[in-house]
């Protein structure tokens, strides 16, 4: 405890952490990882910092609110590991902030100094759940920066979740917005833009929603995780055979409607995760209608692997490989500001405000 208290007050004195420490020549720093897994197993830290390597510069460090459920009734003998595994029910396990505090924790500050852990353990659909963001920040000083990623609707996640459905409209789910603002807390939200298997010839079922959400939470600095695409929730593309006039728009327009509105600017994308990159590098067009955009706007998107429990290098980086067609698309300037630029700017600034609340507000 002695050792855990020098930590702590080490970090509220010294603010902001300084990152003499990441490698120079890192190609990436990761806005979106997992340590552990829907069973809360995982790679060791001591590990994932030599899987990291000169590679990788600075990591979102956090693990998965879900526990997969393992019901002998459903899978017998059978142990699910991932959420598609079994009909049985996720629950939230709040134990995993002190499992990402104490791993971070666990290193030298100089290790440390590579990893922005993020508050996951809490149930958005829970008017106590900012209280629990709270607590956490309270017991774990010095350690968190931002909060995520948490999820309001994933296709199959959402609807095996034990309890009430977690929602866009739900006040539970502003007051963790609201606190976030107030802390400095930055926010990394996972929610599908549309229902699986959706028509494409009609508007987005969640987009009116996310928009009010953001609208009325400006002060709160928000990724949007995946820019709002999942498995099965394809990018918005209306069908060609629609006239002119009656053609939705597409979700580009939608991205790029979202990254010219000023009432949006505390709103960025991040293009984690395989499933995301594999519509985005599908085709030549496709490259080139996303490089386009992301040229325009460099500053609002940020890469992540969206990688969970990695066991070497080569498995933890595929997605940066996946998108080299992008990388390649891309000017100089927009490349460094999505795979490092806009992590540093978000994060940093995240952590300055926090420590600061942190001072302000703990004993």
């Amino acid at each position: 405890m002695e050792v855990l208290a020098a930590g702590v007050a080490g970090l509220l004195a010294s603010g902001a952490p300084t990152y003499a420490e990441v490698p120079a020549g890192a190609e990436f720093h990761d806005s979106h990882f997992h340590l552990t897994n829907y069973i809360q197993e995982g790679t060791e830290i001591a590990d994932f910092i030599d899987i990291m390597g000169d590679k990788v510069g600075r990591v979102a460090l956090f693990g998965i609110p879900l526990q997969q459920t393992w019901a002998y009734e459903n899978t017998g003998d059978y142990a699910p590991t991932y959420y598609l595994q079994s009909d049985a029910p996720l629950y939230y396990y709040s134990f995993t902030d002190a499992f990402i505090a104490n791993a971070y924790l666990s290193l030298t500050e100089e290790q440390q100094a590579r990893f922005d852990p993020m508050i996951t353990g809490f149930n958005p659909a829970d008017m106590y759940a900012a209280d629990h963001i709270k607590r956490v920040l309270k017991t774990y000083p010095g350690v968190f920066t931002g909060i995520g990623e948490f999820t309001i609707h994933k296709e199959f996640v959402s609807a095996k979740v034990a309890g009430d459905t977690a929602s866009l409209t739900d006040p539970a789910l502003g007051r963790i917005l609201d606190f976030a603002a107030e802390t400095g807390l930055l926010v990394l939200l996972h929610s599908d833009l549309d229902v699986p298997f959706a028509k494409q010839d009609a508007e987005p079922v969640y987009l009116r929603q996310m928009r009010s959400l953001l609208m009325e939470h400006r002060d709160a600095t928000v990724i949007w995780a995946h820019i709002g695409m999942g498995r099965v929730v394809h990018p918005v593309d209306p069908p060609a055979s629609a006239s002119a006039a009656e053609r939705p728009p597409n979700h580009i327009d939608l991205v790029e409607a979202a990254v010219s509105t000023p009432e949006l600017a505390h709103l960025h994308f991040d293009i984690s995760w395989s499933e995301t990159a594999k519509y985005i590098v599908a085709t030549p067009q496709s490259v080139a209608q996303s490089a386009d955009l992301i040229n325009r706007h460099p500053t609002r998107f940020l890469f992540g692997t969206d990688e969970v429990a990695p066991s070497n290098q080569e498995s933890y980086t595929s997605v940066y490989r996946m998108y080299e067609p992008l990388w390649k698309a891309l000017t100089p300037e927009a490349r460094a500001a999505v795979t490092k630029g806009n992590y540093e700017r978000l994060f940093d600034a995240a952590a300055k405000k926090v420590r600061a609340w942190e001072a302000a507000n703990i004993r």
